[in-house]
């Protein structure tokens, strides 16, 4: 399999591992963030889509390296793997150190 969906897929069950074996913050479970995933989602599609178009690509990725599958607007099945897994540890990390409860509301 080619390194970089190899990595992507790694770092999505990495992330999901740490969060059901290690933190346990209860993320999966809460509307808020699936919420926010389909909201950041919502905006990386466009902006990714723009920038790997096959018609006029801004952002080229060697085709032995890449899993060739593009579900959306010739976006690499790895550009998902990847966002999700780097988004779900940032909010992961956010409510492990509680800054979701202690919001000052002055």
């Amino acid at each position: 399999m080619p390194i970089y969906p190899t990595l992507s897929i790694g770092a999505a069950a990495l992330v999901v591992a740490l969060e059901l074996l290690v933190f346990r913050t209860g993320i999966f479970r809460q509307a808020a963030y699936w919420v926010a995933m389909a909201i950041v989602f919502a905006f990386m599609i466009p902006v990714d889509g723009w920038l790997t178009k096959l018609s006029a690509p801004i952002v080229v990725y060697r085709e032995a390296d890449t899993s060739g599958l593009r579900p959306i607007w010739d976006i690499l099945a790895e550009e998902y793997a990847y966002a999700f897994a780097l988004l779900t540890l940032v909010i992961v990390l956010w409510e492990r150190a509680g800054r979701g409860d202690d919001v000052d509301e002055r």
